[in-house]
């Protein structure tokens, strides 16, 4: 499913179940992260990382640990952007040049509501005056949950780039419903890239089989 919202030159695997027993072929750095977890845990962590390996590895890039920083972010190697996700049935990975993308981000979710109390906390009241009309145009989409998923694929983007925290209230993002893309219009002074402010970042999304994902892909400057 990855695949449908990023570009081509975007490296993406994805998986539908767990390839491997908890903890197989994980470098022991990343095996003591989650000794004490439980397994549902340790299978999406192990399997997420198969997933990011390979995919390095067809840019050339030999195996290496994918540590979290501070925050949880993943530490990709020197000259690679990239982004992981997981939930219930299903894991991706998609990893870049850093020639050919200043930033990669994905998330999955399930294809259903939101708790109780979550949308109000993750969305701005512009947002949720949206959500009918969107409602009417692909009733068959938890767009409450649509939201949520873009706000993080928003986020995976915006941290790297400045190691700064993003709050859901501070990127109003508008979906068009029928082209399978979002803006996210940053509410604070976006991130600085060759020089260049940036203040929009452009997304996709894509609904299927009872998943949602979202991605941002800002490209590389021109050199």
């Amino acid at each position: 499913m990855i695949e449908h919202v990023l570009p081509a030159r975007v490296v993406t695997e994805c998986a539908y179940d767990d390839e491997a027993h908890p903890g197989e072929g994980l470098f022991p750095q990343e095996r003591e992260l989650v000794a004490r977890a439980v397994e549902s845990r340790r299978r999406e962590f192990t399997t997420v990382r198969r997933l990011a390996r390979r995919a390095l590895g067809r840019l050339g890039r030999s195996p290496v640990p994918i540590l979290p920083n501070r925050r949880g972010a993943p530490q990709w190697p020197s000259g690679v952007v990239g982004s992981m996700t997981h939930c219930t049935g299903y894991r991706a990975a998609a990893v870049s040049p850093v020639a050919e993308s200043a930033a990669v981000s994905i998330d999955a979710e399930p294809d259903a509501p939101l708790p109780d109390g979550v949308l109000e906390t993750v969305t701005l009241a512009s947002e949720r005056a949206l959500l009918a009309g969107l409602g009417r145009r692909r009733p068959d989409v938890a767009w409450d949950r649509m939201y949520f998923s873009a706000k993080e694929s928003v986020f995976k983007a915006w941290y790297p780039l400045t190691g700064r925290e993003l709050d859901f209230d501070e990127a109003e993002i508008a979906f068009d419903a029928g082209a399978g893309t979002f803006s996210a219009r940053l509410l604070v002074p976006g991130p600085v890239v060759s020089g260049e402010r940036v203040p929009v970042f452009a997304g996709r999304w894509h609904a299927e089989g009872g998943l949602l994902v979202t991605a941002v892909h800002l490209p590389a400057p021109p050199v």
